[in-house]
């Protein structure tokens, strides 16, 4: 393999010395190998930064690296960052490198055969390397109860607030830390500790803050020592979520068949909610078809119902955040109703009304006829032969009858007529 490679090579032009060869690869050099490029930055000024270069064969199903590990040569580009040291391992390189100004800075590899250095690279990389002034890490925040979604959390479990230092080369071994932590809510404390546990009972999105500042005493080329300061700002954002606990259900537990009936439900729980009801006869679980879900933007909802037959039955609930899902259960006895629906209680008030109406009709019109009698003593004829014939029948004595008769008739004509008498 390495004779091919030389082979190959030998017509490639010469390059200056720490130039990065340039042209096109020919032949079987060209595509065999792969560099793999890996670095701990990014990194803070000072600091001592890593960079691993790894030629692997291409993926290509049969090619292998050959055995002798020697075979290749890395040549590194990393000005302007100040070369610290240089590991050479089979078929591996690693740099170590400073940079003393913060930006970001462009690093370059490859790989020639070892008794042909001058040759077309075998395979080459690049990567930036970032540096920075500030102190490098992260803010990690953990629960021991987990959610599918990121950066979600329960309340009033405990939450547990760390800094992890990014200090591979252990630049700040001799340094001591302050943390300054703002977690949102107006709660503020400052500790020496990187690691901080807090408990929020409030449902909600906020952001937790900290700020890192770290202090070492370093060798100045005047007064001999000097204190050196670092900080870093590093932010985290956190949504609270309350699972559902339950459901709590007010409301009467015997009613009147055709009475309304009003059930409120207090959620305990993180809205939004999705909610849905239904009265069965029995107390299970609702499916997904049974009842259509309402959208809940509060703990507190209420709910108005009517029975209308009479028996046992069980007031269903199923609720549901984002978190979680609940189920609760109200029983109701429905008792028949003493009082008549108003469906039917208007005909029957309609009726009666139109009863009581003709009654006192009746009752005037015969009130005015006996008024018309006494002030009108000669009535028609008719009336006159319709009294005295009912007369006899209304009065109890003949007395009575004869003093009506004389009243209505004056004198009584002689009940014999005269007889006269003729002489012949």
């Amino acid at each position: 393999m390495k004779n091919r490679i030389s082979k190959s090579c030998a017509s490639q032009a010469e390059q200056a010395p720490g130039e990065e060869p340039k042209g096109a690869c020919s032949g079987l050099c060209s595509g065999l190998y792969e560099l793999h490029l890996v670095t701990d930055s990014p990194a803070t000024t000072g600091a001592e930064v890593n960079i691993t270069a790894s030629l692997v064969a291409s993926d290509n199903g049969s090619l292998v690296l050959p055995t002798d590990p020697h075979s290749y040569r890395f040549h590194w580009v990393h000005s302007p960052l100040m070369l610290k040291g240089k590991t050479e391992e089979a078929f591996r390189s690693t740099i170590r490198a400073v940079g003393n100004v913060p930006g970001d800075f462009p690093i370059s590899v490859w790989v020639t055969s070892a008794d042909c250095q001058m040759c077309q690279p075998v395979a080459r990389s690049r990567l930036v390397l970032s540096i920075t002034e500030n102190i490098v890490g992260k803010l990690v925040i953990t629960q021991n109860a987990t959610l599918p979604w990121p950066s979600t959390y329960f309340t009033k479990t405990l939450l547990k607030t760390s800094f992890l230092l990014h200090d591979p080369s252990n630049f700040f071994k001799t340094a001591s830390f302050l943390y300054s932590w703002d977690f949102g809510d107006g709660t503020q404390m400052v500790t020496e500790d990187s690691t901080v546990y807090y408990n929020r009972s409030i449902m909600g999105t906020f952001t937790v803050k900290l700020k890192v500042v770290a202090e070492w005493e370093q060798a100045a080329l005047a007064a001999g020592k000097g204190i050196v300061q670092k900080t870093g700002h590093f932010s985290g954002s956190l949504k609270l979520q309350e699972t559902l606990r339950g459901i709590q259900v007010m409301g009467p537990t015997e009613i009147q068949a055709f009475q309304e009936m009003t059930v409120t439900l207090n959620f305990l729980g993180s809205p939004p909610l999705t909610m849905c009801w239904r009265i069965k006869s029995e107390c299970l679980p609702l499916e997904e078809h049974e009842c259509r879900p309402v959208s809940v933007a509060s703990t507190v909802y209420n709910v108005t119902t009517i029975i209308m037959d009479p028996g046992d039955y069980c007031f269903s609930i199923r609720a549901e955040n984002v978190i979680s899902r609940t189920h609760q259960y109200h029983r109701v006895q429905v008792w028949p109703s003493r009082i008549q629906p108003a469906v039917f209680a208007f005909p029957c008030a309609t009726i009666i009304t139109m009863m009581l109406a003709f009654i006192m009709y009746m009752t005037l019109r015969n009130t005015t006829q006996q008024k018309d009698m006494v002030e009108n003593p000669e009535p028609p004829t008719e009336a006159k032969c319709c009294q005295m014939c009912c007369v006899p029948f209304l009065l109890e004595t003949p007395s009575e009858y004869l003093e009506v008769v004389r009243e209505n008739h004056g004198l009584l004509p002689p009940l014999y007529k005269s007889v006269k008498t003729y002489t012949v």
